[in-house]
């Protein structure tokens, strides 16, 4: 009978790899610990230092730099002669995205809360590809420094074209009781509410071509157990941001957003104890945390109308794994 045959062509697949299995058992290779994938341009850091940083400190005290400078990325005019402004631009991604911006030939404003030092770094970097850089002290939180640093940016370029929502304030919790009210208005006023004010003070600026791109996060995609408020707010900036994309697209002012992974910038070991500071990253699918520099582009391709002249209202993943959404 056919499925005889067929029955039995089954069983002798299962039969030669079960074989496979216990040879590979007996012989150890299954355990065998295999080095994190390479897919970029070049090698980067899959071991980070059991570090915790203080509020106050900054990404220039982490042990191991992160990597910004994209040193294999050739510019090619893509934001030729736009101007930039960029929340949370002192360090991290915010900083990455800045020098590529400017790599490709935009004028770039940053804005920052406290440290001085990092923003002033990323002013250097940023003048070092031969653009302008406007550094401003702005907390995000406040609907009057909100529009004081899109004033000032609109007065130094003479306009603005690229907006990107970066800024954000993150710390873990194991249960819902230790998140109050205090610290529960402090996550989404910052990370959504500064969403909110900085786009709604940009936006009488924001001409036909203009784009606005919005930090998520892959804990906005999938959650997490430990940063509850704080994916709570990731996962709204996603839904933000395909709200405003559908407003805006009228005005022919595009809306998107990027959700990273694991990414090797001083909010994480400001959040995390130093014994899991050395272990982030390493459950993804490339086993090591992204660099800055890994993300940027993603940032530039959505910032560029001749890139993404057609996309609105995504939220692009670069999350390290497989299945993030």
């Amino acid at each position: 009978m056919p499925h005889n045959n067929t029955l039995d062509q089954q069983k002798s697949i299962h039969e030669t790899q079960d074989q496979r299995d216990a040879r590979k058992r007996k012989s150890g290779a299954s355990a065998e610990k295999k080095p994190p994938p390479r897919t970029g341009a070049r090698s980067q850091p899959s071991r980070l230092p059991a570090q915790h940083l203080s509020v106050d400190e900054q990404e220039s005290d982490l042990e191991v730099r992160p990597r910004f400078l994209a040193p294999d990325y050739f510019g090619s005019q893509k934001l030729q002669g736009q101007a930039a402004l960029i929340t949370g631009g002192d360090s991290g991604i915010g900083r990455a995205v800045a020098i590529l911006f400017a790599r490709e030939g935009a004028d770039v404003a940053i804005t920052y809360l406290s440290s001085d030092d990092d923003a002033r770094e990323t002013q250097r970097c940023v003048e070092a590809e031969g653009r302008q850089c406007l550094v401003l002290q702005c907390d995000v939180k406040s609907a009057a420094a909100c529009k004081k640093a899109v004033a000032a940016t609109v007065k130094t370029f003479g306009h603005l074209d690229v907006l990107v929502n970066n800024a954000a304030f993150q710390k873990h919790a194991d249960s819902l009781d230790d998140i109050d009210d205090e610290r529960l208005q402090e996550t989404w006023d910052t990370n959504l509410g500064g969403y909110f004010r900085m786009t709604r003070a940009a936006l009488p600026h924001l001409a036909a071509g203009a784009c606005v791109i919005n930090t998520g996060s892959v804990v906005g995609l999938r959650g997490s157990a430990h940063l509850l408020d704080y994916a709570a707010t990731k996962g709204a900036i996603h839904a933000f941001t395909k709200s405003l994309a559908s407003n805006l697209l009228p005005r022919g002012i595009r809306v998107n957003a990027v959700a990273p992974g694991p990414v090797w910038t001083p909010l994480n070991p400001a959040d995390l104890p130093a014994e899991k500071v050395a272990e982030f990253g390493k459950k993804t699918d490339f086993q090591r945390a992204a660099q800055p520099e890994e993300l940027s582009p993603a940032y530039v391709f959505l910032a560029s109308s001749t890139c993404s002249g057609y996309i609105t209202g995504i939220v692009l993943p670069v999350t390290g794994s497989v299945g993030a959404i």
